[in-house]
């Protein structure tokens, strides 16, 4: 993603920010050179000090590995730097430092910045409220092999958006694991399927199913830029906010559910 972010800064009509800094593991082969592997050079290197990282930033994007996210918080909380995190499958602690943080600096949470997918979850929760209860709900997601959690995070995230359309935590309705389970599917419930194979950039299908009918929403990413186009547009719309936990709804002017 840090490649792809620096592909979309090139963009004609991208949004009004320049790469400052770019931060790597202490371990990365990387550490030193110009942050773009291909193309004209950035001028700005590779560190792993995220302090000098941030020295000049007025905002920081985040696309690390989840147990990064709460270490580079508090250092955009010592630095004064609003901080937009992209990182998927964050454990409850990080995400306590991350609405701590939220009190001093701004801070979006954003498990997936295409736009089309978070117009697709606004689309889910019409449908939701539309359909009713009595629609069975299936979220079927796929990614390439390497991904790391499961389901990702934006097939959690309209999880989300239907039990809270429903009025319920989707803890009490998401059903992970089939195996072995010779009942029937519980009335109300949401299950989930993954696949990971190959080099699929990002595939999500919310179905919503009744007897005699069915209604799918599906987003599908061909291309890592959409990710990064968004993540710039959030980017440039969270520098300068007040203080507080933001999210994509936010940026795209959506009421709150």
């Amino acid at each position: 993603m840090g490649q792809t972010l620096i592909r979309a800064l090139r963009e004609e009509g991208k949004p009004p920010l320049t790469l400052v800094g770019a931060l790597a593991s202490a371990a990365s082969p990387r550490l030193g050179e110009d942050a773009a592997a291909e193309g004209p050079a950035t001028g700005v290197n590779i560190t792993s000090d995220v302090a000098a990282a941030l020295e000049s930033a007025a905002v920081a994007i985040d696309f690390s590995l989840a147990h990064a996210v709460a270490a580079n918080a508090n250092a955009c909380l010592r630095a004064r730097v609003p901080l937009l995190v992209g990182t998927t499958g964050i454990d409850a602690a990080a995400r306590g430092v991350l609405e701590s943080a939220a009190a001093t600096i701004p801070v979006l949470i954003a498990p997936n910045t295409s736009v089309g997918v978070n117009v697709a979850a606004r689309l889910v929760r019409l449908a939701t409220l539309g359909l009713g209860p009595d629609y069975d709900v299936e979220i079927v997601e796929s990614h390439h092999r390497m991904k790391r959690d499961a389901p990702s995070g934006t097939a959690l995230a309209l999880g989300e958006v239907v039990a809270g359309a429903r009025g319920r935590p989707l803890v009490e309705l998401a059903v992970f694991d089939r195996h072995g389970d010779d009942e029937p599917r519980a009335p109300g419930s949401i299950g989930f399927a993954v696949v990971r194979a190959g080099d699929i950039v990002g595939e999500h299908t919310v179905v919503f199913a009744s007897v005699g009918e069915r209604v799918e929403i599906t987003h599908r990413a061909t291309d890592r830029i959409t990710f990064a186009r968004g993540a710039l547009r959030a980017a440039a719309w969270l520098a300068g906010r007040p203080a507080g936990l933001y999210s994509m709804n936010d940026v795209l002017g959506f009421e709150q559910p």
